[in-house]
């Protein structure tokens, strides 16, 4: 587990049904997204895209009840992975979500490329079906509809692994006004789980002006997490 920040988380969330799809992908091809300030992670010599379906609920700010109508939702990333003065953590190029005031509230206040989206996920025993399509002019038209099956348990992830490479980051990176900041999450180590992907059809990678992914990607569930997320503070670069 990571060491919990100082202070007091500003929001509380719970994630789940969360499928991470992978795929190796080459480095030059994402420096142009992401600021010069931030180094692209690497493992094993490869930058890692990542497309992540999943639904949350509970949300509520740390010293509130959750609020009817807004406190679930699902939500969809597409992202890689950054350091910043030795800490690694997340760079999204985007999020969708069904949820309009959440989507206004984290561009706002987190500078997140947030955008409104029709969403569904419907699971059927240890089958999810789980489809997206933006339903916002602020980005290009992006759409996925999945199927996938979840498998067994998976012991905890080594800290050398690529397991633990891809899904255990503790914060994010966010950029406002040409200032870059981070904002800190805290959760126990993710329980993860394989699975089978049975369908995928997808534009999200593409549609940042990326190439299609190449092979199928590597797969990792989980059924739940318990997630506080801490307020942006602004980043200064060595």
């Amino acid at each position: 587990m990571n060491r919990r920040p100082s202070g007091f988380p500003v929001m509380y969330q719970n994630w789940g049904k969360l499928l991470f799809m992978h795929w190796r992908i080459e480095e030059k091809l994402l420096r142009r997204l992401i600021p010069d300030a931030l180094d692209i992670d690497t493992f094993d010599g490869s930058a890692w895209i990542g497309v992540i379906p999943f639904t949350m609920w509970g949300i509520r700010a740390s010293f509130l009840p959750p609020i009817p109508g807004t406190s679930a939702f699902h939500e969809l990333n597409v992202r890689t992975y950054v350091t910043l003065n030795g800490v690694s953590g997340v760079w999204f190029f985007s999020l969708d979500a069904a949820n309009r005031l959440a989507v206004s509230a984290a561009r706002k206040f987190y500078g997140l490329p947030y955008f409104n989206a029709k969403m569904a996920l419907e699971q059927d025993g240890s089958r999810i079906q789980y489809s997206s399509t933006r339903a916002d002019r602020r980005g290009p038209a992006a759409h996925l509809r999945a199927t996938w099956t979840i498998g067994a348990e998976l012991p905890p992830s080594a800290p050398s692994s690529l397991e633990f490479f891809l899904t255990e980051r503790y914060c994010l990176y966010t950029r406002r006004k040409k200032e870059l900041f981070r904002a800190r999450i805290h959760h126990q180590p993710w329980l993860l789980q394989k699975a089978q992907l049975n369908s995928l059809d997808s534009t999200m990678i593409e549609s940042h002006g990326l190439p299609p992914p190449e092979g199928d990607p590597l797969l990792h569930y989980s059924e739940e997490q318990k997630v506080g997320i801490w307020l942006p503070e602004q980043m200064q670069s060595n």
